[in-house]
């Protein structure tokens, strides 16, 4: 197991490790979400915390890595950074609010996988072999989007699996 994990995350087996992928709670941490995040050994937040009461109740649940949002101000932002490397395994895991903001090439700095947030929309999908995902908003409904978290699945070395949660019984 790699110092980050160790580090950050606790041990779920030899070759499985689950992240939990949350952005954009304003503020607001939703029951449901922390319900999808449960077995999460390691969650990354990926700005728009808004209140840094988010980042210790998900930290009730497993380690938390967060980087800062674009409404994320004061005492709150000071402590976040804009973007952060998360390792595990072999993998690398590059995080940052918005998209954007992306001023590297993942593959030749060697990420596996990139994570954003502030769009509020969740997408995976895969750009030249590297891993792109939003997991949508988890904080207050805007538009008409529903309110998610994902979950990534590192089972090896060379296997990423991903999930899209939508945290059901959301009224508003």
């Amino acid at each position: 197991m790699t110092s980050a994990l160790k580090t950050f995350a606790k041990r779920v087996s030899p070759s499985s490790h689950l992240v939990g992928l949350i952005s954009d709670t304003h503020g607001l941490i939703r029951p449901e979400a922390l319900d999808a995040l449960r077995d999460s050994d390691l969650i990354i937040h990926c700005g728009d915390v808004g209140d840094p009461a988010v980042l210790d109740v998900l930290r009730s649940i497993a380690p938390v890595r967060a980087v800062r949002g674009n409404n994320d101000i004061g005492a709150c932002a000071r402590s976040l950074p804009a973007d952060d490397v998360v390792e595990i395994d072999s993998h690398k895991i590059y995080v940052l609010h918005n998209l954007s903001e992306l001023h590297l090439d993942p593959d030749a700095a060697g990420f596996t996988a990139v994570v954003s947030g502030h769009l509020h929309k969740p997408l995976i999908e895969k750009r030249h072999g590297i891993l792109f995902i939003n997991p949508g908003s988890a904080g207050p409904r805007r538009f008409k989007l529903p309110t998610t978290v994902a979950i990534l699945t590192i089972r090896s070395r060379l296997s990423l699996s991903q999930q899209i949660r939508t945290c059901r019984n959301i009224t508003g």
